[in-house]
């Protein structure tokens, strides 16, 4: 193995390891803060985004997990009156899905907290650490 590649998976592992840990403070976070899940709190975004709703298959490639894993989260989401399911007009094998106004306060109120956890997690990198960061990151990503 070379020296190149040895540093880049040295890399890998270290971006791995940064990702885990964040994600498990983050878990963490909306657990005992707000008594949900980072899979719920991702439906809940994606949808925030989409306000108009979207497809359960479309949500699905949004957050890039199966639609067992969707339909598994939005039931629990619609249990608790978060989400809202309606079947198309046009195909019933289709349904849409959407935050109800409860769902859409609950959110904005968890992303404010997210968000800050976040700036939390990273706040020993500088304004230059961040912009150096993203700029690899965008570069190191292939189209």
């Amino acid at each position: 193995m070379s020296e190149d590649t040895k540093r880049r998976l040295k890399l890998w592992v270290r971006m791995l390891a940064v990702t885990r840990s964040a994600e498990a403070e983050l878990r963490d976070y909306l657990r005992v803060t707000h008594d949900t899940t980072l899979p719920r709190f991702d439906v809940m975004a994606a949808l925030w985004r989409r306000r108009d709703g979207c497809t359960m298959s479309e949500l699905g490639r949004m957050l890039l997990v199966s639609n067992g894993n969707v339909t598994t989260v939005v039931d629990r989401l619609e249990k608790d009156g978060l989400v809202l399911r309606r079947p198309s007009e046009s195909d019933r094998r289709t349904v849409y899905v959407a935050l109800t106004p409860l769902g859409l306060t609950r959110f904005e109120g968890i992303a404010a907290g997210h968000e800050a956890e976040v700036a939390r997690i990273f706040s020993g990198l500088s304004e230059t650490d961040l912009d150096q960061i993203t700029d690899i990151l965008k570069r190191a990503r292939k189209p």
